[in-house]
């Protein structure tokens, strides 16, 4: 299945498709370079929006859940990155600590652990679920959805490890993403690998930061290509010092959403697009989609109502934002069965294992597709998607459009990667 472009704006996208089968050998070499210097993540998701005319990463993150929405023939792939994974990490690993989010009674949240213990069973490892919910003093069955159960047990800390009762893992790995801060027991873990790293974390972690790192990425490998970054990459401003309830900051803000608005308009002229533009909002730390505004005159920004100001003043876990990412908006003219739809491209190390298309039927092409109502349709990876298919019309085969997102969502990774060296506490390039 490939989903079908609505707009006949396509043309830069069939020609980055072709120009990218054309280059494969050069890309996965230079691929394979940029993994000689940098460390990937240990896991990501990149979500992707194709307008046609552009395709680029809108958000990386970096303790992905949703693994329950990857297909049975995706999980070899899953398996075989993670098992590459730890060997690399710690060849010896027996007993690995997985770590989820406290509001583990979510059944579709469950469920993506419950894949997530599959695949690093499958890799070989022994997995038990440690959490870090306080009023769980006992060991506690939790149901999934096809009448299963999970497992989760209080975290026990003895001096630099952390594990359960009879537990000792030799590596723990969070699917928590810490927007509410880090906890005191995750801490100070020098003898265990934890991972990903605390820094990766939204309680330090911040878009601008990743977005910067991706340009870096996309201008390189632009370079390599012969082409302009802008195809790929998100231009993106950012904001400080805002209090959205009490209306502070705001000018600021619409100032740098109107600089960005003209920049995007800019590049659409000299493209011949005729739509709209429009910058999106969000918190620069967090995930789940909340705190998002779509904004195509500034002067919106001055006229928000109390409700809307509201609505983009705390996000997941009661966090307030004082902080936002004003990033170029990028439409997706992909649709499924006629519903809006995005790629989302899983990672395991540094490979592509599997994604799916976020649909939904509710919401436009210009807007956030993260919001209840949603639901994944998986992309149909019948075949690797590091195996195109040369000659094949561009937009026509599936192999060819998933090795393209998977191009663009590695990219995504890599910059993580960047990211992660820079904002690590322990490394001297430290800002």
């Amino acid at each position: 299945m490939v989903p079908h472009l609505i707009t006949a704006l396509n043309g830069p996208i069939n020609e980055l498709e072709q120009r990218l089968l054309e280059s494969t050998p050069a890309i996965e070499r230079w691929f394979r370079l940029e993994w000689m210097e940098h460390t990937p993540p240990f896991y990501s998701s990149v979500d992707l929006r194709n307008a046609g005319f552009k395709l680029a990463p809108v958000d990386t993150n970096l303790f992905p859940g949703g693994f329950n929405n990857l297909t049975n023939e995706m999980l070899p792939l899953a398996v075989q990155a993670a098992m590459a994974a730890i060997e690399k990490i710690c060849p010896e690993a027996k007993n690995l600590l997985l770590v989820p989010e406290k509001h583990t009674r979510n059944s579709f949240y469950l469920s993506n652990v419950g894949t997530l213990v599959r695949i690093f069973n499958q890799a070989g490892l022994n997995v038990r679920l440690g959490t870090l919910d306080p009023a769980i003093a006992e060991p506690t069955p939790l149901a999934l959805a096809d009448g299963s159960s999970l497992t989760v047990e209080p975290l026990v800390r003895n001096r630099g490890r952390l594990g359960l009762k009879d537990f000792d893992p030799c590596t723990i790995l969070l699917n928590n993403d810490l927007s509410a801060g880090i906890p005191s027991v995750l801490e100070g873990l020098h003898e265990q690998y934890l991972l990903p790293p605390l820094h990766a974390g939204w309680a330090l972690r911040r878009k601008r930061q990743h977005f910067r790192a991706y340009e870096e990425v996309a201008k390189k490998f632009s370079k390599l290509m012969g082409m302009d970054p802008w195809l790929i990459n998100p231009m993106f401003a950012s904001a400080g010092e805002l209090d959205f309830a009490e209306g502070q900051g705001l000018e600021a803000l619409q100032t740098q959403a109107d600089a960005l608005l003209a920049k995007v308009r800019r590049k659409y002229k000299e493209y011949g697009i005729q739509e709209k533009p429009f910058v999106v909002i969000k918190p620069d730390a967090g995930t789940y989609g909340m705190g998002i505004m779509m904004v195509r005159d500034a002067k919106e920004l001055a006229e928000l109502s109390s409700r809307a100001r509201n609505k983009m003043s705390v996000i997941k876990d009661g966090q307030e934002v004082t902080e936002v990412i004003i990033q170029e908006g990028v439409p997706t003219y992909e649709r499924v069965n006629d519903a809006v739809a995005e790629p989302v491209v899983y990672m395991m190390d540094r490979y592509v294992v599997g994604g799916f298309y976020r649909v939904h039927a509710d919401r436009g092409a210009d807007e956030n597709l993260n919001a209840p109502g949603s639901s994944f349709v998986p992309l149909a990876f019948a075949e690797s998607p590091h195996l195109p298919r040369r000659g094949e019309k561009p937009g026509a085969s599936a192999p060819n459009r998933f090795y393209m997102y998977g191009v663009i969502a590695r990219l995504a990774m890599l910059a993580a990667s960047y990211e992660l060296e820079v904002t690590d506490p322990e490394a001297e390039v430290y800002e």
